[in-house]
């Protein structure tokens, strides 16, 4: 792209997931008329066509295409030292931009100094609005969430905060770590703090990135002014062993970055002890009467695996 230095550069990381992506393009490209922007797509070595798409449908779009998957931090990396923009938004696309949504976070940006992380209000597809903000993890809330509390008393402070089930996404707020479908980051924030970390290969970056920025200074915001639907998950839904062991393989690798050794000793407890009351759950309901037994072997695979990287190293 020539000319002037663009406002916002989009970035979009993309892993088999075609169709979303191209609705995903289509809506960065309504809202270009309103927002000076450049749209960058880096592709993980994907098998549907998605390069092809891209190629063909918009090729006004900066395209890298690796040869293999880099994972999403290294990949969201390798566009961001190629954007011009004042504004990195990092984009899933399984999400479509509601009208008006980039023009109405960049006008924040402007008008906010201090806030270095903006967040939209992430729809559901259905319209309704989706639970996208979580506090940074401790010892406590991690406890909640394994003990099972979480779940079973959404809407209490005590027990839901880390998810923050419990607040409805309707007003805005300061926020520990939105979920990185869209976040919309200043360039000296980005510049100052460095680049996501890329030992986080799927999960955790955008926690370990808003940490980072927190300590640095700035201000992580919330507002529901802009909203952008995210269908959720698509490339991760495509292989629930790899989803499952890599949030806990990050969980452990966030603890052990950014908190004293005997927190990370504590988290590896706590995981041993939801591992196991859920393996003897699943074993319980295997045994039953009409159960589905083969589905028991994958899932003891996978909290095998769990195990592994608890006895193991978080690196």
């Amino acid at each position: 792209m020539t000319g002037s230095q663009p406002d916002l550069s989009v970035v979009v990381v993309n892993w088999n997931a075609a169709p979303l992506l191209r609705s995903c393009l289509e809506s960065v490209r309504d809202e270009s008329a309103s927002v000076h922007l450049e749209a960058l797509v880096v592709d993980n070595a994907s098998s549907d066509g998605s390069v092809r798409l891209v190629e063909t449908l918009f090729p006004e779009v900066r395209l890298i295409a690796n040869p293999t998957n880099l994972g999403f931090a290294a990949a969201n990396n390798q566009a961001v030292r190629q954007a011009r923009g004042r504004y990195i938004l990092l984009l899933n696309p399984d999400t479509r931009l509601q009208p008006g949504a980039l023009r109405t976070m960049v006008n924040f940006m402007e008008g906010h100094r201090d806030v270095g992380v903006l967040a939209p209000q992430l729809l559901n597809a259905d319209g309704s609005v989706q639970i996208s903000c979580s506090r940074f993890p401790t010892l406590r809330t991690v406890a909640m969430d394994c003990l099972g509390l979480s779940r079973l008393f959404p809407r209490t402070r005590l027990f839901a905060g880390l998810k923050m089930t419990y607040w409805d996404h309707s007003d805005e707020r300061e926020a520990d770590q939105p979920s990185g479908a869209c976040l919309l980051i200043r360039r000296e924030v980005w510049d100052e703090i460095g680049p996501l970390d890329e030992r986080f290969f799927m999960y955790f970056e955008e926690v370990d990135f808003c940490y980072r920025a927190r300590k640095a200074g700035w201000h992580i915001r919330f507002t529901p002014a802009a909203q952008v639907v995210h269908y959720g998950g698509e490339s991760t839904r495509q292989n629930l062993d790899v989803r499952i062991v890599n949030l806990r393989k990050s969980l452990l690798r966030f603890f052990r970055k950014h908190y004293p050794g005997w927190r990370l000793t504590v988290l590896r407890l706590l995981l041993l002890f939801e591992i196991g009351w859920r393996t003897a759950a699943a074993v319980l309901v295997a045994i039953l009467p009409g159960a589905d037994r083969p589905a028991l072997r994958p899932l003891l695979k996978r909290h095998l695996q769990v195990i592994s990287l608890c006895l193991g190293s978080a690196e």
